[in-house]
């Protein structure tokens, strides 16, 4: 009884001391700056002043007030996920299909797509900034081509498309990675009896294999929901938001307000806001996905 005793301790103390760091990190890190967070957003504060005033719930009742930029940053928010998720999620899909089958060179494509979800959002940025203005200028003169001419990140509308593009692009080698485990995950019986049964290319496919394929789904438009409503720093790189409000994201909003326009208390009741707007929706779309998926 005694060694058991002791040896439970032994793994209890294991636990308190493996677990007390962890937490520690994660409270300094998240925690305690969410908490700090939902104070200043009832304060009004510049970063500097030794005391934040206290105003209550005002910077919430400005944020909903008629004409608020945040949400009008909302807009173009939920546009460019919905964009992101379908393109990305369709277009990886359809490459990871391809790249499963057995043929030369499929790793060589495979690790292809994937070296741009290693780079830094900023650096692609900043190259496809370049390949959009002087790229495309040089293209345009070499074969005459006319969407070469394009203001593609001075025009309203194309800039929306070219902000979207760059991030799919530069998201899709991860996808393609999640969907190819998935593929594989499959019983290869499973699809053989399909065949047996009559099945066609087309009906295995879409009967078996996409139904199969539900938790991969699941995550990869999780993943990407995410990651859509997050999109900061390639905005940042390529439009800084313009032309006008065009690719003005919530997130970018929230850095200025904070951080440019030192207004941290307007900042923290928009990020709380979002935060919330996050949460909700995430947690809708994951559960309406899970319920679809189907067990093996």
């Amino acid at each position: 009884m005694k060694k058991t005793s002791k040896r439970k301790y032994k793994e209890w103390l294991e636990t308190v001391c493996f677990t007390i760091p962890a937490l520690l990190l994660v409270s300094v890190m998240m925690y305690i700056p969410f908490v700090m967070s939902g104070y200043y957003s009832l304060t009004e504060w510049n970063g500097i002043a030794k005391d934040p005033v206290f105003v209550g719930i005002d910077n919430f009742r400005k944020l909903f007030a008629g004409g608020s930029v945040f949400i009008g940053t909302l807009g173009f928010t939920i546009k460019y996920t919905v964009f992101f998720i379908i393109f990305s999620n369709a277009v990886a899909l359809a490459l990871a299909v391809a790249l499963v089958k057995k043929f030369k060179l499929a790793d060589v494509y495979r690790g292809f797509f994937f070296i741009p979800y290693i780079m830094s959002m900023t650096i692609v940025g900043f190259i496809w900034k370049f390949i959009f203005t002087k790229g495309f200028e040089k293209l345009y003169s070499m074969s005459e081509l006319g969407f070469l001419n394009l203001s593609w990140l001075g025009d309203p509308d194309l800039a929306f498309y070219s902000v979207a593009f760059v991030g799919v692009w530069q998201a899709l080698g991860f996808y393609i990675v999640l969907y190819i485990a998935g593929l594989k995950a499959i019983p290869e019986d499973i699809l053989e009896a399909a065949v047996v049964d009559g099945a066609s290319a087309f009906q295995k496919f879409f009967k078996v294999t996409l139904p199969l394929l539900g938790p991969s789904i699941t995550t990869c438009i999780f993943m990407s929901l995410t990651n859509g409503l997050k999109v900061f720093d390639i905005i940042l790189a390529l439009t800084k938001g313009g032309p006008g409000t065009s690719t003005y994201s919530t997130t970018m909003q929230i850095y200025q307000e904070a951080f440019t326009n030192n207004n941290y208390g307007m900042g923290s009741a928009e990020a709380i806001i979002y935060f919330i707007f996050v949460l909700i929706t995430t947690q809708v779309v994951l559960k309406a996905m899970s319920s679809r998926e189907v067990d093996l």
